[in-house]
């Protein structure tokens, strides 16, 4: 996966507009389609290698990247509150895609 298509990708899968985005599914108490969660684990780790050394985030990017760490999280436990049971994994994965954005916020690989 190249720089482009994983920006595109993150985008795409925080965006609401999208019917199957990672956080309308979470939103809509769906679980994520198989191979999501790992497609957005790869698309965090190209942007993370290509950042490093950069200084300045685009903000549409930042901002996909704040949804899909935050807006999850929130869907995920406001899922689990009222009943919702969510992939056993789900929790940890949530947790990987926080972490990997936030060190692309940081410039840390």
């Amino acid at each position: 996966m190249d720089y482009k298509t994983a920006c595109e990708l993150l985008t795409q899968q925080a965006s609401p507009t999208q019917p199957d985005a990672f956080l309308t599914r979470l939103q809509t108490s769906q679980p994520p389609i198989p191979g999501q969660v790992t497609s957005l684990l790869l698309a965090l780790k190209v942007v993370a290698d290509r950042l490093k050394n950069d200084v300045t985030l685009d903000r549409t990017l930042a901002c996909s990247l704040f949804d899909l760490a935050y807006g999850s999280r929130q869907y995920y436990e406001d899922g689990r509150s009222s009943g919702v049971e969510w992939p056993p994994l789900l929790d940890e994965d949530l947790g990987r895609i926080a972490i990997a954005a936030r060190q692309i916020f940081a410039g840390s690989p």
